[in-house]
């Protein structure tokens, strides 16, 4: 399978520099371990000029970045995309724009794309990620492009009374459909989804298939892992001078203390002022005992409501650090910056809680990660909301499950995590350990492009299914059913072989210089994870 992805942003492919999200870190190895072009934004603003693609080698794939045009970008990027859509798919209606602006932009943009992508139109399917590329498999059907199409949605779907608050939801909710398959974190989000459709456009579904007039659309949950393997190489990989620094210097700076790590955007959906309240409310009834390093890199300084945030969270750590700290030890180490992920997974390492705590997420990588770089005969304890997507792979017998909108509850849970004893650390780690080695960032790619490659099948079933008379219901209804399309399709499909086989087999990880890591600085063997899924 020749594979398109296209996303609003893509990776540096640098692992010594730091990553711009989950999507990115979620989807590079799926590049490097396959022959596909991933397209997406160069960060550079041009006239709307159509332009050939330029393909760029990034290991077995390639990259095609879009100069997307300034005209349409404002009201795509910052108003729609990310004033109303994030704040709308989080449930956090009070954050949406009441103007709600930069629609008709919105769909410009999605056009632009689509023609651009349309110079890939040899290859055999499209798989698009994020809000920003709602509507893109429709403007890709108008241009004459018929085959597979697939969607991933990186971010939570909210229930029916918050969808209807943004404009022209409904015309969004039908251009998804033009999609052949969608993808979502959790079963929360499909069932959300899947509500939508019912309450906004009435279309019923059956074991997740929808049919419109398009045709047949899949919604499933495909949960996105990391590679453990890689937090294993991470932990031995040599840092840049500059990386070093940052990292002997936060932790020179709480020594004496219990640490505990935060890892978000500086994002309002993090809930990183509720964290600090909860810090604070346990420094006051255990001063100077834990020293907590929040990093929280920038992230969309050009939107009004993430510079309010900011200057509310940094003035409520100044607060608590004036309250709490001394001369010479502030108890919240602050850093506005990014950290490479071999810098990041030190971190990880040294802390002895991992505190995860967003109102709303459709994953979050930084609570796997904080797992996968534990010391598995000392690890750490993760606090994780209960409204995260990881909360769904990770009990209450695993990780610390807390309600990010209380800051009570953050800090109780703070504080039962640095006092557990070793075995139930140990425990609760190796059960959350288990399952990410079980389901990689492979895993998830491979499961999914599985299914998008059916829909080189269901789609000759679909129209079988139209030549069906109306009046033959029980046919009608038989074809509906979840594995049914195969059969009626079978006069008009043609015979492919699997294309997207994981292997059987695993191999230890393997540090920088080809030596395996010491036996402190790995994960142990029997729990290590195979090398890229993709042929």
């Amino acid at each position: 399978m020749k594979l398109v992805v296209i996303s609003n942003r893509g990776a540096r492919f640098d692992p010594n520099k730091p990553q711009s999200g989950g999507l990115a870190a979620g989807l590079e190895p799926v590049l490097e371990c396959s022959g596909a072009v991933w397209m997406f934004s160069s960060d550079i603003l041009g006239d709307g000029t159509e332009k050939p693609l330029l393909l760029e080698k990034a290991g077995k794939g390639h990259v095609a970045k879009l100069d997307l045009p300034v005209a349409h970008y404002p009201g795509y990027y910052r108003d729609y995309s990310n004033s109303t859509l994030w704040p709308a798919l989080h449930s956090l209606s009070d954050r949406m724009s009441r103007t709600q602006a930069g629609y008709r932009s919105y769909r410009e943009m999605n056009d632009f794309v689509a023609r651009a992508a349309f110079g890939l139109q040899d290859r055999d399917a499209f798989w698009v990620h994020d809000y920003h590329l709602f509507p893109l498999a429709s403007d890709l059907r108008k241009l004459g492009i018929e085959g597979p199409a697939g969607f991933f949605l990186h971010t939570p779907w909210p229930a029916p009374d918050m969808i209807k608050l943004v404009s022209n939801h409904r015309e969004l909710m039908k251009s998804m459909l033009e999609y052949d398959l969608l993808g979502f974190q959790t079963s929360r989000d499909v069932n959300n989804f899947l509500a939508c459709l019912r309450s906004h456009l009435g279309l019923e579904s059956k074991d997740v298939v929808v049919i419109s007039e398009r045709g047949q659309t899949r919604c499933q949950k495909f949960p996105i892992g990391i590679d453990p393997k890689q937090f294993a190489e991470y932990l031995v990989a040599d840092l840049s001078p500059a990386e070093q620094e940052k990292v002997s210097s936060s932790l020179k700076i709480v020594e004496g203390t219990t640490l505990a790590i935060g890892v978000d955007r500086l994002d309002y959906t993090k809930g990183i002022d509720k964290k600090v309240e909860g810090f604070n409310q346990l420094l006051k009834a255990e001063p100077r005992s834990i020293s907590l390093l929040q990093i929280a890199p920038p992230s969309r300084a050009d939107v009004e409501e993430y510079q309010k945030y900011k200057n509310e969270v940094e003035g409520r750590i100044n607060e608590v650090n004036a309250e709490h700290g001394t001369d010479d030890w502030s108890p919240i180490q602050y850093k506005n910056e990014s950290f490479s992920q071999s810098a990041l997974a030190r971190l990880y390492r040294a802390a002895r809680v991992g505190v995860v705590t967003p109102l709303r997420d459709g994953m979050n990588l930084v609570a796997k990660e904080y797992v996968a770089a534990q010391n598995p005969k000392d690890p750490g304890v993760l606090v994780l909301s209960k409204f995260a997507g990881a909360a769904e792979d990770f009990n209450d017998k695993e990780a610390r499950l807390v309600d990010p909108n209380r800051p009570e509850e953050i800090r109780e849970a703070i504080w039962q995590a640095v006092n557990m004893p070793g075995e139930e650390r140990i425990g609760r780690w190796r059960s959350m350990m288990d399952k990410l080695e079980a389901y990689t960032i492979h895993h998830w790619s491979a499961d999914y492009l599985r299914e998008l490659d059916k829909s080189q099948v269901t789609a000759a079933a679909v129209t079988a299914y139209d030549k069906i008379n109306p009046a033959h219901t029980d046919l009608r209804e038989g074809a509906y059913a979840r594995g049914a399309f195969e059969a009626l399709a079978d006069p008009v499909k043609h015979t492919q072989d699997s294309l997207w086989a994981l292997p059987t087999t695993t191999t230890p990880p393997i540090g920088p210089s080809g030596q395996e890591p010491a036996a402190s600085d790995r994960l142990d063997e029997k729990h290590v994870t195979a090398d890229c899924a993709l042929p």
